[in-house]
């Protein structure tokens, strides 16, 4: 049975987490949060950005804090669904079948570069972020706990890439877009990784196991205690009911919308060391929670309009719950 934490002691933990991740990955620290909101979550991150940004030592660290193993796939065009999920295959010696599991069976898979790969394919991976298990012949293998899926894609405008379809997109509890770091802190990067090496390795050796799985589950047990105000919630769901009714969109967000962003708010209050959510959490996460569950009208991009403005001008339009929440 998972031991219960309280507030102040899973913060700390978080904090700790954070501190080793530090220790080689960089900058982008808007990128570790939502990535430790999304594990708290159970969710998956679709992070949007031009490869070499750092995204697999991200994923590996952050897997070796948790006491976890990760795993990376880089999906092209070629990539079948058994690469991802694994296969039967009959072992002659031992005349019988033998059960080969894919890189899916992880606690933290980075899928690379996933708007490459046929629809077939990516397919194989999406059932595999919300079943949380994997069939195989017949046969429901269930995935390791926790699991999160950080996938990464090129811009649309890169060669070679196909945007994913709005249902798979829906599939991501956040969305991010992230761009190259500031001159200080890739000066920092130069410098850490040439020192001791050639720079050709990303080298984990820094990072330390803050934490057991153990007792990562006992903090995202504790994230899922968070307090949430009914007034909270329904600002949650008026925030995304607007989406549906704006003149700039084609289409609005769905009712999972307004689930991620409180199962985000959660997360995000956790690591504030708050036991309850405040309006300012939904306020924050909206853009992430909500521009790929949203598609632009033919005038908005004729107007020059993203889907991050759009969302941003539709939260200061709605108004945030007013007293003291606790």
């Amino acid at each position: 049975m998972t031991e219960k934490l309280t507030t102040e002691t899973a913060a700390e933990a978080l904090e700790r987490v954070r501190n080793e991740i530090s220790k080689v990955f960089i900058g982008q620290k808007e990128l570790v949060e939502h990535a430790l909101i999304t594990l708290l979550a159970e969710g998956h991150l679709l992070v949007e950005g031009v490869p070499g940004l750092g995204k697999t030592l991200l994923v590996r660290s952050l897997a070796k804090a948790i006491g976890g193993d990760s795993k990376r796939i880089q999906f092209t065009p070629d990539l079948m669904p058994s690469d991802i999920t694994g296969h039967i295959l009959f072992d002659v010696q031992a005349g019988k079948f033998i059960t080969r599991k894919g890189p899916v069976f992880t606690n933290i898979l980075i899928a690379d570069e996933i708007n490459r790969a046929p629809a077939k394919t990516q397919a194989a991976l999406f059932e595999a972020m919300q079943e949380f298990q994997v069939s195989l012949d017949g046969t429901e293998y269930p995935l390791p706990k926790p699991f999160m899926v950080l996938a990464t894609q090129n811009p649309y405008e890169h060669e070679g890439t196909y945007p994913l379809p709005d249902a798979q997109k829906d599939r991501f509890l956040m969305k991010l877009l992230i761009n190259y770091p500031g001159q200080d802190e890739e000066k920092e990067m130069v410098g850490r990784l040439l020192s001791g090496g050639t720079g050709a390795e990303l080298s984990l050796d820094g990072v330390g196991q803050a934490l057991s799985l153990d007792e990562f589950a006992a903090v995202r047990d504790t994230a899922s205690h968070v307090r949430v105000d009914p007034s909270i919630v329904d600002y949650a769901v008026r925030l995304v009911s607007v989406t549906r009714n704006s003149g700039h969109l084609e289409t609005g967000a769905g009712p999972r919308g307004s689930l991620a962003l409180v199962r985000c708010a959660r997360g995000r209050a956790l690591l504030q060391r708050r036991d309850f959510v405040i309006p300012d959490d939904i306020k924050a996460l909206a853009v992430p929670v909500l521009i790929h569950r949203i598609s632009l009208s033919a005038e908005s991009e004729l107007d020059g309009l993203n889907e991050v403005r759009i969302v941003e001008a539709l939260v200061s339009q709605v108004e945030a719950p007013r007293g003291e929440i606790s």
